[in-house]
């Protein structure tokens, strides 16, 4: 029994074990491992990619053609206008609909009946207002779409000066390549981290300012057209004025040499012999 006992310690020890290679602890293996490597810096990041992802899906659902401008809307304020008492009905109508079309033409039917002018500058003021409505939270991404690389390069920074100070403390770290460039990887995590919220969210920026031109663009299209068709604007009569008469400048007096005005000798009429005689 001793002896069997001798021989598998024996050859258990002759077995070669495999070392965990050291560089497998640094590989990353997940999203999460991803970001537990980068540092706390990955902290911020993370919520400015979830705050992005928050105000992405906000505006893609508020800006769906059935929310901003619903094709059924015209048709039925041209149906109900048409009939009695259809202009209060139509602003009626506009008030329950509650998009930004309805808005914009609220205020044209508002201001039906009066000129132009004064019906241009209240859809002007209605459609600048809505205008904010859509772009609403579009400034969170451009400062995330700017932070994000920023907060990257903090890490990264931190990351390096931390790396370099554990070389500098430990005596067994020197000449030791690895240790330092384990913590320059680790330190790069962030830079990546930051640039991969960045990248998209910029792109997403860029997606819906284009978005919400299109839809500005075919408010304007309908509003413009159902103004027209129903001439719900007054266009101011021309008025015919009249030239005015060119005026001359007057005359100087004439003036002698010595300043003081001519003397003007007024001559008596000549009076005839044969008017005389016959008087």
């Amino acid at each position: 029994m001793p002896m069997l006992t001798h021989f598998v310690l024996s050859t258990l020890a002759a077995v070669p074990v495999e070392p965990v290679p050291e560089e497998a602890s640094a590989a990353v293996q997940s999203v999460w491992d991803f970001a537990v490597k980068g540092g706390i810096m990955m902290v911020p990041i993370g919520i400015c990619s979830l705050v992005a992802l928050t105000v992405v899906f906000d505006r893609v659902v508020h800006l769906r053609r059935a929310r901003v401008c619903p094709p059924a809307l015209v048709g039925a304020l041209d149906k109900t206008i048409e009939g009695d008492d259809g202009l209060e009905r139509a602003r009626e109508m506009c008030r329950e609909n509650g998009s930004s079309m309805a808005a914009v033409l609220g205020a044209a039917l508002r201001r039906a009946g009066q000129a132009r002018e004064v019906v241009e500058h209240a859809v002007q003021e209605a459609a600048d207002r809505e205008l904010l409505r859509l772009r609403r939270f579009l400034r969170v991404l451009s400062v995330i779409a700017s932070i994000a690389p920023l907060l990257g390069l903090l890490g990264t920074i931190i990351g390096m000066i931390m790396a370099f100070q554990t070389v500098a403390t430990n005596a067994d770290a020197l000449g030791k390549t690895a240790m330092l460039a384990e913590g320059i990887y680790q330190a790069m995590i962030t830079t990546a981290g930051g640039l991969t919220v960045a990248i998209p969210v910029l792109i997403s920026y860029h997606w819906l300012v284009a978005r919400i031109q299109q839809r500005v663009i075919e408010i304007d299209d309908e509003v413009v057209a159902f103004v027209d068709r129903h001439h719900l604007a007054v266009d101011a009569p021309t008025r015919l004025v009249a030239a005015p008469a060119p005026q001359t400048a007057p005359q100087p007096a004439p003036v002698t040499t010595n300043g003081t005005p001519p003397t003007i000798e007024v001559v008596p009429p000549a009076v005839t012999t044969a008017a005389t005689g016959g008087a």
